[in-house]
């Protein structure tokens, strides 16, 4: 399938009392979104965080605490988007976990889930200073493409978008649409996701769609401070806006943006584009740039 919609979230922090809180959220906004006829739906990054409301007051304000309390939730969690894949017929990235693989050791993980009950995950690769230096998350697998109905679909957690070699790799093995779930406590954060998301769609002749986690948590140390807007980006190109924003939602206002996917479009530009940034990555060079004194 060359063409559908996909629904990208700007999706609140929240504070549930009961995992069913969760459960009826997320499904009333998958519902939602399925009801304007999507079948790709992307969450934020770190949207999991909400559930360590659910413990008591000692572990949600205790960052090291929350990821070893959280992992007694996470196959219920993942369950739970596996279920809404299948009931609905639908592509869903869930929002990301953080995930334990080893003892002491946790990824910031995204599961991507399809209609036929199968699922896999994204880790991220590139940590941030607040998860390398307060939250103590580590990098995790390599990057992935996933083959779809829908497409080839890769997935960037929010820091990976800003780095185009993550992103390369991925195109290089088949991806035409790239999800980039975000998770930023300040206006420079959202841009520089934004602008990094704008950089690869152009770069890659591609699309990218960029879900970020909104709202304000106090009682977290972990995702207090939420604000971006969802947008769905392209190259500026043949078929395309001259802006390269094929759908943008208003800042920080939680709610759902739609847009159309044509992959058969980003395959035009890539062969017949007015230029040809995906086909002459190559011509870029690995040899260090020269010193001149004038």
């Amino acid at each position: 399938m060359s063409r559908f919609i996909a629904a990208t979230a700007a999706y609140p922090v929240s504070e549930p009392r009961r995992f069913e809180d969760v459960e009826r959220t997320l499904s009333n906004w998958v519902e939602e979104a399925v009801g304007q006829g999507a079948r790709l739906l992307v969450f934020p990054e770190y949207a999991a965080m909400s559930l360590a409301a659910l413990f008591d007051d000692a572990v949600r304000a205790d960052l090291a605490g929350q990821l070893v309390a959280m992992q007694t939730l996470r196959e219920r969690y993942l369950d739970l988007h596996r279920s809404l894949a299948m009931r609905h017929g639908v592509y869903i990235l869930a929002g990301s976990f953080p995930w334990q693989v080893a003892a002491g050791r946790f990824v910031n993980r995204a599961w991507f889930c399809g209609p036929d009950g199968r699922c896999d995950y994204q880790d991220k690769q590139i940590m941030t200073r607040f998860e390398r230096e307060q939250w103590a998350i580590s990098s995790g697998d390599a990057a992935k493409v996933f083959d779809t109905a829908l497409g080839r679909i890769g997935v960037a957690i929010c820091y990976d978008s800003e780095f185009p070699l993550i992103t390369r790799a991925q195109v290089e093995a088949g991806a035409q649409i790239l999800l980039m779930p975000s998770c930023t406590d300040a206006a420079a954060g959202y841009h520089r996701v934004r602008v990094a998301a704008q950089a690869r769609a152009l770069e890659s002749q591609c699309y990218a769609l960029v879900s970020p986690l909104v709202g304000e948590a106090p009682w977290s140390p972990a995702v207090d401070v939420n604000v971006g807007a969802a947008g769905v980006y392209g190259p500026p190109d043949r078929g395309f806006p001259d802006d390269g924003i094929v759908a943008l939602g208003a800042m920080s206002e939680p709610g759902w943006v739609y847009a159309e996917i044509d992959t058969d479009r980003a395959e035009q530009v890539r062969a017949n584009g007015q230029v040809f940034n995906y086909r002459h990555w190559d011509e870029q060079g690995s040899a260090p740039a020269q010193r001149v004194a004038i």
